[in-house]
This record gives structure tokens, C-alpha cells and sequence, in this order.
């Protein structure tokens, strides 16, 4: 199984940072992958919500990357499910308060099926550029532009 995983402490309150990640359609803000995102069915921050989501792929083609929303615990957990692209990972956020900031952990899990077990390595150095992402969002919540 593939596997990444990255922290960050965030110098904002808990709620809202997770109000901010559950908002998907702010994935184009924080994450350089990301080229579209809409939402497209459910509310816009719930459980069932499904995203409309393009990244940037290889050859400079743009890959189907939507997911849904299969797990929202206010403040502490999301969780989401891709569901449409050559990879489908499953993500989870975690949130924790840490004084007046929030720690934010951004994991992704695939397990690689057909010829794709034979990309592993790929597929999670893949994950982890997504994952240590978290720092675009740090110097996004905090404000800064280093």
C-alpha cells in the first residue's frame, strides 16, 4: 500500500482552519496541483458533498482527480474518497488544538491494483508532494508570502 502522511501547526483557531479545508473549492488556493475544483453535488461543507476537481497531470495534460466527502467530524476529522482518475486514494485530515494554532495531519493511503502495484515508489513519492503541501496552507491561513 501506498502511503503519506505530513503535519503542520497553523497559526489560527481550529475551526477555522477545518471550515477552510472542508471548503474544497479552496483546494486551488493552497494545493499547486490543483487547476479546477467546483462542487458539483451535496452541501458545501458536509458529509456526501462530491467535488469536481482537475490537477495537473503528466505532459501537461489535466487528470480527473473528483472526490467526495465520506467522513466529517466538526473540528477533528475529514475524510474524503477520490473517485474519479487513473488513482484513487483515500485522504484523511486530522485537526488538534495546540494552544491558539491548529495542527493540521494530511494523509493519503492508495492501494495499487493491476499494473499499478508495480508503480508503488511512484504513486507515493506522488503522495508525499501532495501531502507536504500543508505548507502552502500554513503560509495561506497565516497570511504570509514567503
Amino acid at each position: 500500500m501506498a502511503h503519506a502522511e505530513s503535519a503542520v501547526t497553523i497559526d489560527r483557531p481550529i475551526k477555522e482552519v477545518f471550515g477552510f479545508i472542508l471548503d474544497g473549492v479552496n483546494n486551488i488556493l493552497w494545493r499547486d496541483s490543483v487547476r479546477e475544483v467546483r462542487l458539483t453535488t451535496g452541501w458545501l461543507q458536509g458529509l456526501g458533498a462530491v467535488y469536481r476537481q482537475r490537477d495537473k497531470g503528466p505532459f501537461g495534460l489535466s487528470i480527473k482527480t473528483d472526490y467526495t466527502i465520506v467522513e466529517c467530524e466538526p473540528s477533528r476529522t475529514i475524510r474524503f474518497q477520490v473517485i474519479a482518475g487513473p488513482a484513487r486514494p483515500a485522504g484523511t485530515y486530522r485537526f488538534e488544538e495546540v494552544g491558539r494554532s491548529t495542527r493540521v495531519t494530511f494523509a493519503l493511503d492508495l492501494q495499487p491494483r493491476g499494473l499499478a502495484r508495480f508503480m508503488d515508489k511512484k504513486i507515493t513519492k506522488t503522495m508525499e508532494s501532495e501531502v507536504t503541501m500543508l505548507k502552502n496552507l500554513k503560509r495561506h491561513l497565516e497570511g504570509r508570502n514567503e
